[in-house]
């Protein structure tokens, strides 16, 4: 496997990045980071299920912070943890700042359309709109699913696409790679991008439309009642404003969007909007709050929808 990977990832020169194994599955493979070329800080590397030191999931920001202070004190050009399986990825840039799936997948997009112009790339409903504006602004076409690991690698082989990802972290390489969400080999792409580039990761996440959004946000709802609450807002919404209605339905409201989905996997009704300007979404959340409780969520459930 390790031999695989590094045929496939070729450095231009030595990138310092601190890793994060987390106790999982990465830790069988840590040392894959050296045979590629790259001078990287360990962390939690020996393979333990109690998960000692954090719970192995990158997309929390609490989960990262041993990573994020590890890339500020020895002053490295990126951090990368992984969850429990190796199969999710979450990375920070050389000043500590999260670099979340969705700006993420536009780094990957950006490599991915410099070798293949035209390449189609899939992503979930949540990720930010300035994703799909940075994929067209570079020749590449965009295409939005539903949010589901195994919807959206679907969806990939469908459209004959290149490249997919999510939010949560998984990101699906099918150019010189097997089409399934391997975070090690992620992570090692992410590394030979940044070698061959002249810019940090910082700079080269800058390059993305500027939006301002809200994290995910979980709601607490009753496993029957939340198709029924997700049904009304799609017959609300997508009668009011432009809308895609593939997961849920998210609304193009004044210079952003909200979206409104149940979870697949839990009783929770999943949230989350984006705008141009803070005072933008601030207004379409006080939208989003006010339809909520009109179809029927309990309004102490709705503290949760903060202005970001």
């Amino acid at each position: 496997y390790m031999e695989i990977i590094e045929s496939k990832i070729n450095l231009e020169r030595e990138v310092k990045v601190a890793i994060d194994c987390g106790n999982g599955c990465a830790s069988f493979v840590s040392e894959i980071f050296e045979r590629i070329g790259a001078s990287s800080e360990l962390l939690f590397c020996k393979p333990d299920g109690s998960f000692p030191n954090h719970h192995p999931d990158p997309v929390k920001p609490e989960n990262m912070h041993f990573v994020i202070d590890a890339v500020k004190k020895h002053k490295l050009e990126l951090g990368i943890g992984f969850d429990g399986d190796a199969d999710r990825i979450g990375a920070c840039d050389e000043k500590g700042n999260i670099i979340w799936g969705d700006y993420l997948l536009g780094i990957y997009a950006k490599d991915l359309l410099s070798e293949v112009p035209k390449a189609k790339i899939v992503f979930e409903v949540k990720c930010s709109e300035a994703l799909r504006e940075y994929i067209e602004s570079l020749g590449g076409i965009p295409i939005m699913y539903k949010t589901g690991h195994s919807l959206i690698k679907k969806k990939m082989i469908e459209e004959n696409a290149l490249l997919a990802g999510e939010m949560s972290g998984h990101m699906f390489f099918r150019h010189n790679y097997y089409g399934f969400d391997d975070a090690i080999y992620a992570a090692c792409k992410l590394i030979e991008i940044i070698s061959k580039s002249d810019e940090s990761l910082n700079s080269l996440v800058s390059k993305m439309p500027k939006y301002y959004a809200t994290p995910e946000i979980r709601v607490a709802c009753d496993e029957n009642k939340k198709w029924e609450i997700v049904e009304k807002a799609k017959r609300y919404f997508a009668g009011k404003y432009k809308a895609v209605t593939i997961d849920g339905v998210r609304a193009y409201l004044q210079n952003g969007w909200l979206l409104i989905r149940a979870s697949n996997t839990s009783a929770k009704i999943i949230l989350r909007a984006e705008a141009k300007t803070p005072m933008d979404l601030k207004n379409i959340l006080e939208i989003l709050r006010k339809k909520l409780v009109e179809f029927g969520i309990n309004e102490g459930e709705l503290e949760k929808i903060k202005y970001f």
